[in-house]
């Protein structure tokens, strides 16, 4: 029996090592790229277009969510920013399960599950919620084991390496160092 898996795609170096364990574990694999998180729109284009670009690579399908709506985004985190990665995994992982369903899929993930920084048992929470509520299993494999070869092998294939998250807040905290104290000041950049 081929089992199908929908790999929701949050950049392409994030893919790499999460889709060769799959490719060990199911028959069909599509990429999904959801990015109405993602700010400002010039990164949302250079993020696309790596998908883009890993998915021509490896010969994968690619479903790309169209519509760029980072105005829903924002105005679903306004005044929860606290809760903000938890809102943004439940409106990712939800948009997948749809796609899901919409495919056939026997099951859907994430490449969130392969970064260091993201909140595993958060994402695993609300991924098996959403496939209990939409009758697509949602597949949980901790792949931050291969955090290593994943940004070696991206380095190889030339694919755009972003340096934070996707959303306004993640792009600000970039520029944020932390003082001896352990209070965020911004950081100074000297021409």
């Amino acid at each position: 029996m081929n089992k199908k898996c929908l790999l929701h795609v949050c950049c392409a170096p994030c893919s790499v090592y999460p889709l060769k364990i799959l490719q060990k574990k199911f028959d069909f694999i599509a990429y999904y790229f959801y990015g109405n998180n993602i700010h400002p729109f010039t990164e949302y284009i250079k993020r696309r277009n790596a998908v883009i670009k890993h998915a021509d690579y490896t010969g994968l399908h690619l479903i790309i969510n169209k519509k760029y709506d980072l105005q829903n985004f924002i105005q679903k985190i306004v005044f929860r920013e606290s809760e903000r990665c938890s809102i943004c995994y439940y409106e990712r992982l939800k948009s997948a399960a749809k796609i899901a369903k919409k495919g056939k899929f026997d099951y859907f993930t994430t490449s969130l599950l392969y970064s260091k920084f993201q909140k595993h048992k958060t994402i695993k929470s609300i991924g098996e919620a959403i496939g209990k509520e939409t009758g697509v299993p949602f597949y949980y494999e901790d792949f931050r084991c291969g955090w290593r070869e994943g940004i070696e092998e991206s380095k190889k294939l030339n694919l755009y390496r972003q340096e934070y998250c996707g959303c306004i807040y993640s792009e600000k905290e970039r520029y944020y160092k932390k003082d001896d104290n352990g209070n965020k000041s911004y950081q100074i950049f000297r021409r």
